[in-house]
């Protein structure tokens, strides 16, 4: 007998029996059942008291699985398996109704009637703590799904559909966690990511390389795990291209220092590539630069800047100012937003790029992402609406033309609905999506500088 239908058993014999102890009771005592077996108060006593022992074990530990992915995982999931078993308890509670229903007279209406509370708060224990469970363990959860869990949890079979919806999505979070765990265990002591160089991870616009909070999520762990070197980029949060590139060069050569190497490998989201791509070729980091590998960054600019760049110019200067205020607290030695967004421009852009030509002795190549839909990711809707109708597909803010620089490797999608957003692909919600894994993304990224050489 499998694991699975051994748990199947196992619940399916004693939810039934937990949720009908009044019935029980009064059954085998009052009406002798199985032959009087049970008449007798001590033998009845450890009946039940063995039905309500394996009742708690299964609120305390409803799943168990020795190769688990952590402690957070099996809670998870033993959420899952608590939902089934409250769903399953209340669908078994209306069959055992139903087929009593004649007999309802000998076994008295207080006592169908008590055991009708006693069954329902029995299974609401259990239907609760399932749902407690996913709702506080679960990533892949999203806010919006937690709050339809909220506002149907009192609306019947809508409830229970929402339920199904999110254990259904849990389900899939542990088996990807368990695909991960056994990956890791395959790879382990692994150097698939042990680059010649050391790699230089370079951020984008609006944030920094803060230690608590880490730009590219759980990236660069991965990496670290098989054996690359990490270092970042350190660039100011609104610095123009020119200001930030300044910071990257000293960022190239403080590593050249520290690791005795000769260059350095530089993957960059966003605007670190304009950045980096400057400090390549106008500051003279190129014979010490291997590789430059960008990821959605506007290399021929943004359209939805574009449209901000029309609104009235003091308008702009004064949510500039503001913005770099709030950057000042952050560590921004020298916050521009109003010039450093405008570079992103097309027309700027164009300049850009006239100016900043590829070296020859650098490795160029990039990647793009898309979304499938306007609110696939709420906070890029807008800018994603604007730039669909002029340049068909985008991230949210970056289109994939505007993307491709170098060696184009293609375009990052997901099966899923969502697809992947300018921010999904750093890891910035520390999420998981269907048909895409963000972190082994970039392991194999850098496993391709491996076998490059680089």
């Amino acid at each position: 007998m499998n694991k699975r239908l051994r748990r199947g058993v196992f619940y399916g014999l004693f939810i039934p029996l937990s949720s009908n102890i009044p019935l029980l009771i009064y059954g085998l005592y009052t009406l002798k059942w199985c032959g009087g077996i049970f008449a007798n108060p001590i033998s009845l006593g450890i009946l039940l008291i063995a039905i309500l022992g394996f009742w708690l074990c299964i609120n305390i530990l409803p799943y168990y699985d020795k190769n688990s992915p952590g402690l957070r995982f099996t809670v998870m999931r033993g959420g899952c398996t608590l939902g089934s078993a409250a769903i399953y308890g209340f669908l078994v509670q209306i069959v055992i109704y139903i087929k009593l229903y004649p007999h309802w007279e000998s076994l008295q209406i207080p006592v169908l009637i008590g055991n009708m509370i006693y069954s329902i708060v029995i299974n609401l224990i259990i239907l609760w703590n399932g749902i407690l469970r996913i709702f506080f363990t679960s990533v892949r959860l999203r806010l919006r799904t937690r709050i339809i869990m909220v506002l149907a949890m009192w609306i019947p079979l809508v409830n229970a559909g929402v339920l199904l919806y999110a254990m259904k999505l849990v389900r899939a979070e542990y088996d990807f966690a368990c695909y991960k765990d056994n990956l890791r265990t395959v790879r382990a002591e692994s150097d698939i990511c042990k680059t010649k160089y050391p790699l230089i991870l370079v951020h984008g616009i609006g944030f920094r390389d803060i230690k608590y909070f880490n730009y590219w999520g759980r990236i660069p762990k991965e990496l670290t795990r098989y054996g690359a070197t990490i270092y970042y980029g350190n660039q100011e949060a609104l610095g123009t291209i020119a200001y930030n590139a300044e910071d990257i060069r000293n960022k190239i050569q403080e590593v050249l220092k520290e690791t005795g190497c000769d260059k350095v490998n530089i993957i960059a989201h966003s605007k670190g590539g304009l950045d980096s791509r400057y400090a390549i070729s106008c500051l003279g980091m190129a014979p010490y630069t291997a590789s430059l590998t960008t990821v959605c960054t506007p290399h021929r600019g943004c359209r939805f800047v574009d449209y901000a760049c029309r609104l009235p110019d003091g308008l702009y200067r004064f949510v500039a100012n503001c913005f770099n205020k709030t950057f000042l607290r952050f560590g921004d030695k020298n916050p521009d937003f109003y010039n450093a967004t405008h570079q992103f421009s097309t027309k700027e852009s164009q300049r850009f790029n006239n100016d900043t030509p590829d070296m020859p002795e650098v490795y160029y190549q990039s990647y793009a992402t898309v979304m499938k839909g306007r609110f696939a990711d709420p906070l890029l809707w807008i800018p994603y609406s604007m730039i669909k109708p002029l340049e068909g597909e985008n991230d949210g803010l970056v289109s994939i033309d505007s993307a491709k620089w170098g060696e184009f490797q293609g375009v990052l999608r997901s099966t899923g609905r969502r697809g992947i957003s300018h921010g999904d692909i750093i890891d910035l919600k520390r999420e998981d999506y269907k048909g895409f894994d963000v972190v082994e993304c970039y392991v194999q990224i850098v496993k391709g500088l491996v076998e490059k050489g680089f």
